[in-house]
C-alpha cells in the first residue's frame, strides 16, 4: 500500500482557533483608536485593531448576559450591567473588577455613557428611569423619572458645563434634562419611531437625530427646534458628522455646511448635505446587487448587509461599521475603501477548506450567503459577497488559487484568489438545478471540470474554459455538460477520483455509487452500487493511493470499499453519532473522521485501530480538510469555532526519547552515587525520578550500611520539602506491604521524630498518608506479636523437654546416636505437626529410662495446638504465613538437631553441656524474630503522634 518507511500519525495539537467574540450586541472604540470594545454573551471582549486579535476578555463571575457597558473618554474605566441588575467598574487592561455596587434599577439597564469628564455615569433602564451615579465619590446623583418605555438612548452634551442629558425612549421623542435642576426641560419632538443614534457638532450648537421611520432630523439646540428633516429613505441605524475642517470633496462635499453620513437597512454608507437635504456620495458595494433583486430588498432588517452601528475615527480618518451578522469593517476616509474586516460571529459553520498555494488562508462557508476567507497568518478576514441563500459546500483545486462553492440559491461559482494581494473574486456562475445544491467537488488533475450534486437527486458535471478570467468583471456562466438522476433522494456528498476517471456519489438513500466520468463529451456511465449502511450516507472519499474508497454515514460507521467488487473491506465503528466527513492522511493509511458528537478521530486501517481521539467542539463537525504536506488539519463546527490542528507526532517521539535518554542517564548516576555511598545525593534522584521502588533500594541500602540508622535520619532530614512529601507516599504504600514495612516505618519514624505535627499537616495529602498508615502498622504489631508469641513457646519447650531412650551403646557424649541400634525405634518428638496429629505413648518409668506415651503429660496437647495455631489461621495475609512457617522450620530444624547430636544419654542422664550448647544457639535463631519485633515496635510508637496529628 504505502511506503514502509512511513510513519504513522498519532496525535494533533491545537495550533489555533477562530472564535466568536461579539454575538450582538454594543459596540465602542477606544478614544486611542486601538482597541474596539465588544459584547459576546456574558463576556466584553477587546479586540486589537491592528492584530485583531482578542488582547482581553472580561467576564461576569454571576454568568449573566451583559445588556450594557460604557468605555470612559479617558479609556481608564470600563462599567458593565448585567441581567443580574449589577454594576461592575473594571480596570479593564488587568482584567480586574475594581468595584461592584446593585443598580438601583429593577429590570436590567439598556443604555449608558460617560460624560466628557469620565466622572458621571448615565444609565438608562428598561422601567424608564435613568440614574447618574458618580464614579469618583461612589453614589447616585441623580434619578430621572418620566421616559414612557425602555430608555434605549442616553447621551451628555459636549458642553459639560451646560449640565444637559438627551435620551430617548419608546415615546419616539428626545427629552433634554437639566441636571442641575434634575427636571425635563424639553422633548424634541420630529420622529416617528424610536430613535437610534444622535449627532452634536463640535461647538454643541447643532445636533442630528436618526430614526427608523426613514429621516434624519436636524436641530437647532439654542432655539430647541428642527432646523430641517432629511427623508434618507432607509431605516437608519446611526448618524455621524463628517470633520469640519477635513476635505471631502471628492465625495462631493463642496460646501462648509453641516454634512452626515448614515448606516442603515440597506448596507450602505451615504452623505448627506443637512442644508440641502440631499445625497452626495453613495458606497459603493463589493459586489453587485443580486440578480433580479430590487431596490427595495434590502431595507429588510434580516439582510445580511444591512448596518447596526456607525463608529467614527476622527484621529485616523475611518469609520467602523456593523453589520447585521455581527461582522466590523472599517473604511478609509475620504475614499470608503474597506481597510480591514473582522468576522464577530460565523454562526453555524458548514464547511471549511485550505486555500492558498502554501495553505496560508482557510475558506468558511457559514450559515450564511456569504463565503468568509481568513489569513491564518494575521487573523484577517475577507468577505466575499455572490450568493444569495446559505452557502452549503466547499472544494478547491489542485493549485489552491481556485476553489468552487454552492449553495441553497441552485448555483454554483467558481472563485479565483490573488496570489499576490490574496483578493478574491467570482470568476464563473451556473445556475440550472432545480433544488439546493448540497455537494461539490472538482477534478484532481487539472483546472478542466466541478460536479455538483443537488437535493433534485440530480448530478451534474460543468466544463471549465481553458482560460478562465481573471476579474470578476467578465464572469463566466457556466453550462452543465451531463445531467444525472442519480439517487432516489439528497446528494450529500461526491468525489473525483485522483486520475479525474471515477466519480463516486454518496446519499440519503443508504447508498454509495461508483460512476465513470468517461472523455470530455460522454455522459456518466454507473459502475456499482456500494450497499451496507444502514442510514443516510454522509460522506465518500477515494483513497490517495489505492483502488479503494471510504464512507461515513449517519449509522455511526466508517466503510472501506473495494473498486474491483465493491465489497466491504474493513469497518470502522467507533463513533457516538452520525458521521459527518472523513479524510485520507499518512498517504492513504490513516482515516480521519468527525462526527456529530464533537469528535475527530484518527484510525489506522491496517489494525482498525482508533489512534486519537480530539475533543475540541461543542456541536456538530461538519468540516475536515488537510493540507497538501497533510502536516495540518482544519475542522470547523457547529459551536461556530474554527480549530486548525499540526501534527505532533514527530515532535512527541522526539520528547519521548530525549525522555527515555535522559533517564537511561539518570538511572546510571544513580547506580554511581549509590556505589559512592553519596546517600543524600542518590535518594533525591530517585525520587526526581518519581520510581518508588528505586527510592526503596535506595533506602535499603542505607539502612544495611555501617550505622544505618543514623545514616538514614542524617539523609532524609536534608531533603526538601517537596522531596520528604513524596517520601511519605511513597512510605505509605511501602507500608501496605510486610516485605518493606520494615524500611517505611524506619522513615517515619525519623519524620514523626524530627517534625512537628503542623509542620507534617502542611504537606500535601499528608492527611490522607497518614490515615492510611495507621491500620497497617496496627496489623504489623499484630503479625510480630503473634510471632514473638510462637516463639516463647519454642522457648519454654526447649527448657523443659527431657529426651529419654538413647541406646546404651552410646558411650560418650561426642558420640551420633546410631538410630539402627534401637531395638525399637520411635521418633523423640516432632514439633511440626499438622492440626489433629497427636502423639502416640505414654510416659513409663522404668530402669532409668522415660519413654514418651499418650496423655502422659498434660502440657503437651497445649503445646501442639499453640504451636500449630498461627500457621493455619485462614483470615492471616500471605506474608504471615511465610514468617511463621520459617518460626516452625527453624523449630524442626533444632529437633533434628537434638535427635542427631544433642540426645546422647549417658546412664540414663542427658549430658549437660550438649544442653546449654543447643539452648543458645536456638536462642540465637529466636533473638533475631525479637530484633524484628523491636524494630517494629521502636517505629509503632508513633501511632499515638500519628493519630494525634490526625485528630
Amino acid at each position: 500500500m504505502a511506503n514502509s518507511n512511513l510513519q504513522f500519525k498519532t496525535n494533533y495539537a491545537v495550533s489555533s482557533t477562530i472564535e466568536p467574540f461579539y454575538k450582538g450586541g454594543k459596540v465602542q472604540i477606544s478614544k486611542d483608536e486601538k482597541y474596539i470594545f465588544c459584547t459576546c454573551g456574558t463576556r466584553v471582549n477587546v479586540l486589537q485593531i491592528v492584530t485583531g486579535k482578542i488582547v482581553h476578555s472580561i467576564e461576569q463571575d454571576d454568568q449573566e448576559d451583559i445588556t450594557s457597558f460604557a468605555l470612559s473618554l479617558d479609556d481608564e474605566i470600563l462599567v458593565t450591567a448585567s441581567k443580574a441588575l449589577l454594576l461592575k467598574q473594571w480596570d479593564w487592561k488587568q482584567t480586574q473588577c475594581t468595584r461592584s455596587w446593585r443598580a438601583i434599577h429593577n429590570v436590567p439597564i439598556a443604555s449608558m455613557t460617560f460624560d466628557p469628564t469620565s466622572t458621571l455615569l448615565a444609565t438608562g433602564g428598561c422601567d424608564g428611569t435613568i440614574k447618574l451615579w458618580d464614579v469618583v465619590k461612589q453614589y447616585c446623583t441623580h434619578n430621572l423619572k418620566g421616559s414612557s418605555g425602555v430608555v434605549h438612548l442616553v447621551e451628555f452634551h459636549p458642553d459639560i458645563s451646560l449640565l444637559q442629558l438627551f435620551s430617548s425612549a419608546s415615546d419616539c421623542g428626545i427629552r433634554v434634562w437639566d441636571l442641575r435642576s434634575s427636571q425635563c426641560v424639553c422633548v424634541l419632538q420630529s420622529h416617528y419611531s424610536p430613535v437610534t443614534s444622535l449627532a452634536f457638532t463640535p461647538d454643541g450648537a447643532s445636533m442630528v437625530s436618526s430614526g427608523r421611520d426613514k429621516i434624519c432630523t436636524v436641530w437647532d439646540l439654542k432655539s430647541r427646534t428642527a432646523r430641517r428633516t432629511v427623508p434618507v429613505y432607509e431605516a437608519v441605524e446611526s448618524v455621524v458628522l463628517l470633520p469640519e475642517e477635513e476635505d471631502f470633496s471628492e465625495i462631493g462635499v463642496k460646501t462648509k455646511e453641516i454634512h452626515f453620513i448614515t448606516a442603515g437597512s440597506k448596507g450602505v454608507l451615504r452623505v448627506w448635505d443637512a442644508s440641502s437635504a440631499r445625497c452626495v456620495f453613495a458606497q459603493t458595494l463589493p459586489s453587485a446587487p443580486p440578480a433580479g433583486g430590487s431596490e427595495e430588498g434590502g431595507e429588510e432588517y434580516g439582510d445580511p448587509r444591512s448596518l447596526t452601528y456607525l463608529l467614527p475615527l476622527p484621529s485616523s480618518l475611518r469609520l467602523a461599521t456593523v453589520t447585521a451578522e455581527h461582522n466590523i469593517l472599517l473604511y478609509q476616509l475620504p475614499s470608503f475603501t474597506t481597510q480591514q474586516q473582522f468576522v464577530g460571529f460565523n454562526d453555524e459553520v458548514l464547511d471549511v477548506k485550505f486555500l492558498g498555494k502554501g495553505d496560508t488562508h482557510i475558506v468558511v462557508a457559514t450559515n450564511s450567503s456569504q463565503l468568509k476567507v481568513f489569513d491564518l497568518a494575521t487573523s484577517s478576514c475577507n468577505i466575499l459577497y455572490g450568493h444569495t441563500d446559505t452557502v452549503l459546500s466547499l472544494d478547491v483545486f489542485k493549485k489552491g488559487s481556485l476553489f468552487v462553492s454552492c449553495a441553497k440559491d441552485k448555483s454554483v461559482r467558481v472563485w479565483r484568489q490573488d496570489p499576490d494581494s490574496g483578493q478574491v473574486c467570482c470568476v464563473a456562475q451556473g445556475c440550472s438545478h432545480a433544488n439546493a445544491v448540497g455537494s461539490i467537488t472538482c477534478s484532481r488533475m487539472k483546472e478542466s471540470f466541478v460536479v455538483s450534486g443537488s437535493q433534485d437527486c440530480t448530478i451534474k458535471v460543468w466544463d471549465l474554459p481553458e482560460t478562465i478570467p481573471e476579474t470578476d468583471g467578465d464572469m463566466f456562466q457556466l453550462t452543465a455538460r451531463v445531467t444525472e438522476k442519480a439517487h432516489d433522494k439528497d446528494v450529500n456528498s461526491l468525489a473525483v477520483s485522483p486520475n479525474d476517471k471515477l466519480l463516486v456519489s454518496g446519499s440519503q438513500d443508504r447508498l454509495a455509487k461508483l460512476w465513470s466520468l468517461g472523455a470530455p463529451g460522454a455522459d456518466l456511465a454507473l459502475l456499482g452500487v456500494f450497499r451496507g449502511h444502514r442510514r443516510g450516507v454522509w460522506c465518500v472519499q477515494f483513497s490517495p493511493m489505492d483502488q479503494v474508497l471510504a464512507s461515513s454515514s449517519a449509522d455511526g460507521s466508517v466503510k472501506l470499499w473495494s473498486l474491483q467488487d465493491f465489497s466491504c473491506l474493513k469497518t470502522f465503528e467507533g463513533h457516538d453519532a452520525s458521521v459527518l466527513k472523513l479524510i485520507f492522511v499518512s498517504r492513504g493509511t490513516q482515516l480521519l473522521t468527525s462526527g456529530s458528537d464533537g469528535l475527530v478521530k484518527l484510525w489506522t486501517i491496517k489494525t482498525n485501530e482508533c489512534v486519537k481521539t480530539l475533543d475540541a467542539h461543542q456541536d456538530k463537525v461538519w468540516g475536515l480538510h488537510a493540507t497538501r504536506k497533510d502536516d495540518r488539519v482544519v475542522t470547523a463546527s457547529a459551536d461556530s469555532n474554527i480549530t486548525v490542528w499540526t501534527d505532533v507526532t514527530e515532535v512527541e517521539q522526539a520528547e519521548e526519547q530525549a525522555k527515555q535518554e535522559d533517564q537511561i542517564l539518570k538511572k546510571q548516576e544513580l547506580s554511581n552515587l549509590l556505589h559512592e555511598k553519596k546517600y543524600l545525593k542518590a535518594l533525591g534522584l530517585a525520587i526526581s525520578l518519581d520510581q518508588p521502588h528505586t527510592v526503596l533500594k535506595v533506602i535499603k541500602a542505607i539502612r544495611q550500611g555501617e550505622d544505618g540508622a543514623k545514616q538514614l535520619e542524617k539523609t532524609v532530614l536534608k531533603l526538601r520539602q517537596d522531596q520528604k512529601e513524596s517520601m511519605l507516599r511513597y512510605c505509605a504504600v511501602w507500608n501496605t506491604n510486610a516485605r518493606s514495612c520494615l524500611d517505611a516505618q524506619a522513615v517515619i519514624q525519623v519524620m514523626l521524630t524530627h517534625l512537628s505535627p503542623e509542620e507534617l499537616l502542611q504537606y500535601q495529602g499528608a492527611r490522607a498518608h497518614l490515615e492510611g498508615l495507621i491500620p497497617y502498622t496496627e496489623r504489623h504489631m499484630q503479625r510480630i506479636g503473634r510471632l514473638l508469641q510462637a516463639s516463647m513457646f519454642l522457648d519454654y519447650m526447649w527448657q523443659k523437654m527431657r529426651v529419654t531412650g538413647a541406646p546404651a551403646s552410646m558411650d560418650s557424649q561426642d558420640e551420633e546416636m546410631d538410630t539402627a541400634s534401637l531395638q525399637v525405634p520411635q521418633p523423640l518428638f516432632m514439633i511440626d505437626k499438622r492440626p489433629g496429629e497427636g502423639g502416640n505413648g505414654t510416659r513409663e518409668q522404668g530402669d532409668g529410662e522415660e519413654r514418651w506415651n499418650e496423655g502422659a503429660v498434660e502440657e503437651d496437647g497445649g503445646l501442639e495446638e499453640d504451636t500449630n495455631c498461627p500457621a493455619n489461621m485462614e483470615d492471616e495475609e500471605e506474608e504471615d504465613d511465610d514468617d511463621e512457617v520459617s518460626i516452625t522450620r527453624k523449630a524442626s530444624v533444632s529437633g533434628q538437631r537434638v535427635e542427631n547430636g544433642q540426645n546422647g544419654k549417658e546412664n540414663g542422664n542427658y549430658h549437660s553441656g550438649s544442653e546449654e550448647s543447643s539452648g543458645e544457639e536456638d536462642r540465637g535463631d529466636e533473638t533475631e524474630v525479637k530484633m524484628a519485633k523491636c524494630q517494629i515496635l521502636l517505629s509503632a510508637a508513633s501511632l499515638p503522634p500519628l493519630q494525634a496529628i490526625i485528630s
